[in-house]
């Protein structure tokens, strides 16, 4: 594997998960730096164990300030700088009609996908214009681009993700950071298996 990304500082949240895990071994492998975050420690580590590379686990809620300004110091300061964050924590809520929708899941489902985000954008802006420049991905959805009558609060979230990526690619273009987000279509992961299940299908 090319080394094409050799010495470069990344953080990525929803670490442990099957995108967060696949993307964190195949940047490491290109010679990345990563801070590997996500909600759980033991689940960072296990994910991690047989993981080559430059990887370091931090556990933290994305959805707390404070969580996340200090994920963005420490990956600053073991690293020497930021120059590059994947905002993919994510959570699928529940698979039930907006009448039926319980107020605190869909309450969950926009702290972790949209505040998280939001934060996570929010505390790497110094990081990256310290660095002259980087780039912020954010993980969306095809569920962004459109409707789903049984995930109301996920399709509103990763629509926000969309908004708030284009807000940040008009605000911060100038200075160098680039701002996309990834629109995944249905991927082999538990969150996928989970809405299946939810809408009535069978896992696969």
């Amino acid at each position: 594997m090319s080394e094409r990304l050799d010495g470069k500082v990344l953080v990525i949240t929803g670490a442990a998960g099957g995108i967060g895990r696949a993307t964190v071994a195949r940047v490491a492998s290109e010679g990345a730096k990563v801070l590997a975050v996500d909600l759980n420690a033991a689940d960072l580590s296990a994910a991690f164990n047989d993981v080559e590379g430059d990887i370091m686990i931090h556990a933290a809620d994305v959805t707390g300030e404070a969580q996340v300004e200090h994920m963005m110091k420490t990956a600053a300061g073991h690293f020497g700088g930021i120059d590059g964050v994947f905002n993919n924590a994510g959570i699928e809520g529940a698979t039930q009609p907006i009448e039926e929708y319980p107020l605190d899941v869909y309450e969950q489902v926009m702290a972790v996908n949209v505040k998280g985000v939001f934060l996570g954008i929010k505390h790497a802006i110094s990081h990256l214009r310290a660095r002259g420049g980087g780039a912020i991905v954010n993980t969306a959805s095809t569920a962004g681009l459109r409707g789903s009558p049984l995930l109301p609060a996920y399709n509103a979230s990763k629509h926000a993700v969309i908004g708030l990526t284009r807000s940040t690619a008009e605000g911060h273009g100038r200075h160098g950071i680039r701002t996309n987000a990834v629109c995944p279509a249905p991927i082999h992961t538990r969150m996928m298996r989970a809405i299946e299940s939810g809408m009535g299908g069978t896992p696969t």
